[in-house]
């Protein structure tokens, strides 16, 4: 594999841990540069007939949560990068501009009424990404311990 940029995206929770992992082991193999990117949505809400957004967490703490994700091996060089918007939009739009080599990313795997009503990103991302995606699951032990 001949990878320049990885794109890793993250949404904080241990179900990235295994991708990051993943992630970090291609970039090493091949010389790349791990993107670290986290999605910011405005949430959306309502107050006198008129739609408005408003964070729920602010920008500095997510840049501060971000920036304590870090490559599994520090001889990976890494770039953080904190977006905003729909999550699997934005992470398809940041690795076509970024020229992203591939993309590896975690899920929950969910199933059933749960996925449906949640959506997944990932799927998101596999069917819209120009480039490879790798979809890393969580470990059962990792989705005993988050539930």
């Amino acid at each position: 594999m001949n990878a320049r940029t990885i794109l890793f995206p993250t949404d904080f929770s241990h179900c990235g841990d295994a991708a990051l992992e993943m992630a970090t082991s291609l970039a090493l193999e091949s010389g790349a540069k791990l993107l670290i990117v986290h999605v910011e949505e405005p949430a959306a809400g309502y107050g006198g007939g008129e739609l408005f957004a408003f964070p729920l967490d602010t920008t500095d703490d997510l840049l501060a949560t971000l920036t304590r994700v870090i490559p599994t091996d520090p001889n990976v060089a890494y770039e953080h990068r904190l977006v905003t918007g729909e999550p699997a939009h934005a992470i398809v739009r940041l690795a076509t501009q970024e020229n992203a080599d591939m993309i590896v990313i975690g899920t929950h795997g969910r199933t059933g009424l749960t996925r449906l009503l949640m959506g997944s990103v990932a799927e998101s991302v596999v069917r819209r990404a120009a480039c490879p995606v790798i979809t890393v699951k969580q470990n059962a032990e990792m989705a005993q311990q988050t539930h």
